[in-house]
């Protein structure tokens, strides 16, 4: 069932752990999220990019959407992921979208206040709940660009008390894509300080996780990666210990996906089966999904 952001996101701050969000863009992503989600019993949040609705088109894509939300019994947020075109956040509203993130971390900390609190109203208006980004996370995804920059934590109890956001996204070390060298080391004295700064629940965005056996797989069907690390399991659970709520997946989906996709073709090369190979495919990230949601202590909690 469709549900609200905040309805998934207050629980799971009370209850300290993390809602899993998972970028989606065509029919195969979509299952694997809800059939991974469902077989734990997780809430879930299943996030579309401006680029993804560009890729397979609003109405197609928010449409599948509910059609997996409506035959599942967890609770199933529809997310736009960075929104930065108040005209797609209108069209997304309209489509029944359950929640929006509006980033305007590139503007200034005046300006992005200013264009949150419009957002606000608007997606309020809606019935809908509203994340927003302070600081900056660094790297390439779809069409988000940015150079690093901590959140504040003296800006961001400010910036939650004059915006009325619902959740805000952090900027504690993360990064967004594939790099060829990611540390990834979180500030966990920041995540504290903000913690203690906002009362609302925190979101962590480029948190892929190191999976070595994903990566070889990559690197054997052709994928050039030559050094490629995210974030420890064991940081993350200590930043939902510490008070991250929601956690953005993308990068991970992708990789796993795409390596099970050539691996899948490379042993079969004389199939001529679409559906064969992304079957495949969604297998192998449904098991990624469900791996993110132990780990985020989600399981049982839809």
């Amino acid at each position: 069932m469709l549900v609200q952001g905040s309805f998934v996101l207050q629980k799971a701050m009370k209850q300290k752990y993390a809602v899993g969000a998972f970028n989606v863009f065509n029919l195969e992503t979509v299952q694997a999220v809800i059939d991974g989600a469902g077989k734990l019993k997780s809430p879930v949040i299943m996030q579309t990019s401006e680029s993804a609705i560009q890729y397979a088109g609003l109405k197609m894509i928010e449409e599948m959407i509910a059609v997996a939300a409506s035959s599942a019994h967890i609770p199933v947020v529809m997310h736009l992921d960075h929104g930065r075109d108040i005209h797609l956040i209108r069209q997304c509203l309209n489509r029944g979208y359950t929640s929006i993130m509006f980033d305007g971390s590139l503007f200034n900390l005046k300006k992005n206040m200013r264009l949150t609190r419009k957002v606000v109203a608007l997606v309020h208006k809606s019935g809908a709940s509203v994340e927003a980004e302070l600081g900056r996370i660094s790297g390439s995804e779809d069409k988000v660009l940015g150079a690093y920059g901590y959140t504040n934590p003296e800006e961001a109890k400010e910036f939650v008390e004059k915006t009325g956001v619902d959740a805000l996204a952090i900027s504690i070390g993360t990064s967004h894509g594939m790099f060829k060298e990611r540390t990834n080391a979180l500030r966990f004295d920041l995540l504290q300080k903000i913690r203690k700064n906002v009362k609302i629940p925190l979101v962590l965005h480029g948190a892929s996780i190191i999976d070595p056996q994903i990566v070889m797989k990559a690197k054997k069907y052709g994928l050039k990666i030559e050094k490629y690390q995210g974030v420890k399991e064991k940081d993350l659970r200590k930043a939902i210990r510490m008070g991250i709520s929601k956690i953005n997946v993308d990068t991970d989906l992708r990789l796993v996906f795409t390596a099970a996709m050539r691996e899948f073709l490379k042993k079969h090369s004389q199939s001529i089966n679409p559906r064969e190979a992304l079957a495949y495919a969604r297998k192998e990230m449904q098991k990624s999904v469900e791996k993110h949601l132990k780990i985020f202590g989600s399981a049982g909690k839809g």
